[in-house]
């Protein structure tokens, strides 16, 4: 095997703190694989760990997506073969080139599916298929707004709710990202206006679910957008941690529901994580979905990579190629 390395945040920071490192993964234990990956999905969660937002031990190996092929296998492992194309997209150090993985947390990728395009869908569409799919039953007809609809996770989320019959409000940060979304209706602008039009949109009713993974400051315009007993979906902090909140907001509010969930949870066995990897896999390959890769930065440049995404300047999916 050619010398392995990875990025690490070796304290807590901005960009400038992302190192590479050579490292040896070793041999693969009881129940686990050894990927060499081919590419790694960028998120915004990534900037989390690095910056301190969420905390790990330091030094902190990044990144949560990553695609490849088995290398190696260790004892006790059945249903995979050295060779075989897989990814996964939970726990931290997909930022290498090569990855140890418990094999009940990786996913065999189709053969239709190549692995930068897995790289860069996984987390991404299998967290637009649990906010979709699992948290509220959404039926045809009711109305959604997707805020950051351009980006990672928005740009799946919005077609995935469309093919329910879901009627989307989509908002972005510029008029030039809403242009490249294709909802019912796609909107820029000040998030202080935002909940008056959508009132309007929906004819005073408001829309039924939000899903921002905006964070502090899409949080209000995102509360006063729904309906009475409407549900917030609180799953991202790109701006920012959501302060704390009152209680008595939610009951003026129209006795809200808010949750803040995490794909761990809802991908917490590896029944959960088979149907949930199935069914974004179906919508690839019915084009439900498509994955847009925007931009790719080597691994080496991954202090670049989190600049532009934290600047807002990337579109779509973003990979990088060790």
């Amino acid at each position: 095997m050619t010398q392995a390395w990875r990025m690490v945040a070796r304290s807590h920071g901005g960009p400038d703190v992302i190192a590479r490192e050579a490292f040896d993964p070793g041999l693969p234990g009881e129940g686990e694989l050894l990927i060499a990956q081919d590419a790694v999905g960028l998120n915004f969660i990534d900037t989390y760990y690095r910056s301190g937002l969420y905390s790990a031990p330091l030094p902190t190996p990044l990144g949560a997506e990553g695609a490849g092929h088995v290398a190696a296998i260790g004892p006790g492992v059945v249903g995979f073969a050295v060779g075989d194309k897989v990814g996964c997209a939970v726990g931290l150090g997909a930022y290498a080139t090569h990855r140890m993985v418990r094999a009940d947390q990786a996913v065999r990728i189709p053969d239709a599916v190549t692995t930068q395009d897995a790289a860069a869908m996984m987390l991404k569409g299998m967290t637009s298929c649990f906010l979709a799919e699992d948290i509220l039953p959404l039926q045809p007809g009711q109305f959604a707004l997707v805020h950051a609809a351009a980006g990672g996770v928005g740009s799946v989320l919005v077609p995935w709710l469309r093919d329910k019959g879901v009627i989307v409000i989509a908002h972005c940060g510029s008029p030039e990202k809403a242009a490249t979304v294709e909802a019912d209706r796609s909107l820029s602008g000040p998030l202080e206006g935002l909940a008056s039009v959508v009132r309007e949109l929906t004819g005073g009713r408001g829309v039924d679910i939000v899903y921002d993974g905006v964070g502090k400051d899409s949080w209000a315009a995102s509360i006063a957008s729904l309906r009475r007993r409407g549900m917030m979906v609180s799953y991202g902090n790109a701006s920012g941690a959501v302060p704390p909140i009152s209680l008595l907001e939610l009951s003026r509010g129209g006795s809200l529901y808010v949750t803040r969930p995490t794909l761990y949870d809802y991908v917490a066995t590896p029944q959960e994580l088979a149907r949930t990897a199935e069914r974004l896999f179906d919508r690839m390959a019915r084009g439900v979905v498509n994955t847009v890769i925007g931009q790719r930065f080597a691994l080496a440049d991954a202090a670049e990579a989190h600049r532009a995404l934290e600047a807002r300047q990337t579109r779509g999916s973003t990979v990088l190629i060790p």
